[in-house]
């Protein structure tokens, strides 16, 4: 019954910025309750009352938190109560994303480097405590990218898996020159590029601020798969290895059809397995429809996630469980979904 959670999250709390430098105080993320207003209700149909306050501006914090998780699991509050809620999910190892990283939230370099800074300095800690089942992916100053070798090494030797990108960076694509030292870095360091679903860009992200979380961000986590294979990224830097998370597969077929008459047109053709040709692996959902997903997937390239403290349409606590429940599926390749495949992406031993 071995199993990876391959999309798992924490929600950050007044933890996550005590390692802040004394210099760094000033950056320190406040939290602020609704005291009054226009009511506002959170995923679940509850009440928002909480938001954090970071450079004057303001993001929610309580939007899509998951009420089947205790706050001191989701929180990180109590390693021993999160790791006792794995063992009744049957979940081995969690691999852990950010919640509040998620969207746009430094406008300048020294914010983005100290908020970056203390994030995984509280993910080490974490990672230190939790006996090799909680690992996690490092949130690289990107701003600051003279300082991201050192960040990302300090991170590769205190439990980090992988290196969490959004799918819009520094208002720029990730197919752009500007991040090819951080490609380097990875695979210099052995760390997947975890591209996760979000959005970076303030520009982007505002644009859609009355439209559904699916324009802003769903559509450019796929976009970014997209202008990566298009612009034959993965090709540039084979040490790395790519995971697409949180976006469920069902546009896989879709998309890889679309880049193979685009090369076709360019004179150049993509391979039979686009997935493994290109070392990438991309979360699917109890929801998608494998038989339609894997024969252009693979079974090698596919892993899978709970969405662990969060509840949105991503979210399913049960969903390892369920994919080993699923009769439509060969029980060798739910193994791969559930073990083989995150292993190989994470790097796990």
């Amino acid at each position: 019954m071995r199993a990876i959670d391959s999309d798992a999250h924490v929600i950050e709390s007044d933890l996550t910025w005590a390692y802040l430098t004394e210099d760094e105080t000033q950056f320190m993320p406040m939290i602020v309750d609704r005291r009054q207003g226009a009511e506002m209700r959170n995923s679940e149909g509850k009440l928002q009352q909480e938001y954090w306050i970071i450079n004057q501006r303001v993001h929610n914090k309580d939007r899509n938190v998951g009420s089947n998780t205790s706050e001191e699991s989701r929180e990180m509050r109590s390693i021993e109560s999160r790791i006792r809620h794995m063992d009744e999910l049957e979940v081995e190892v969690q691999v852990l994303y950010p919640t509040l990283l998620l969207r746009p939230v430094a406008d300048n370099a020294r914010l983005d480097f100290a908020l970056c800074r203390s994030y995984n300095r509280w993910l080490a800690d974490i990672w230190k405590k939790g006996n090799g089942r909680l690992r996690w992916v490092a949130a690289p100053p990107l701003q600051s990218m003279d300082k991201v070798r050192e960040e990302m090494q300090f991170a590769k030797e205190n439990g980090a898996c992988g290196i969490f990108l959004r799918a819009l960076e520094c208002e720029l694509p990730l197919s752009d020159p500007y991040f090819y030292p951080l490609y380097e870095i990875a695979g210099e360091l052995d760390l997947a590029i975890c591209i996760h679903l979000g959005n970076g860009s303030f520009e982007v992200h505002d644009f859609y601020t009355k439209d559904s979380p699916f324009t802003k961000f769903k559509l450019p986590t796929i976009g970014a798969f997209h202008s990566l294979l298009l612009n034959q990224i993965p090709e540039k830097f084979p040490k790395v290895r790519w995971g697409i998370v949180e976006v469920s597969a069902n546009w896989l077929p879709f998309i890889i059809s679309d880049l193979r008459h685009r090369f076709h047109k360019r004179g150049k053709r993509l391979p039979d397995n686009v997935l493994a040709a290109n070392r990438m692996w991309v979360a699917c959902e109890v929801t998608d429809d494998l038989d339609y997903v894997l024969p252009v997937a693979g079974a090698d390239n596919l892993v899978i996630g709970t969405d662990y403290g969060h509840n949105d349409n991503s979210s399913q606590i049960e969903a390892l469980r369920m994919l080993r429940q699923n009769p439509k599926v060969d029980g060798a390749v739910i193994d791969k979904i559930l073990w083989d495949n995150p292993r190989a992406l994470y790097g796990l031993s």
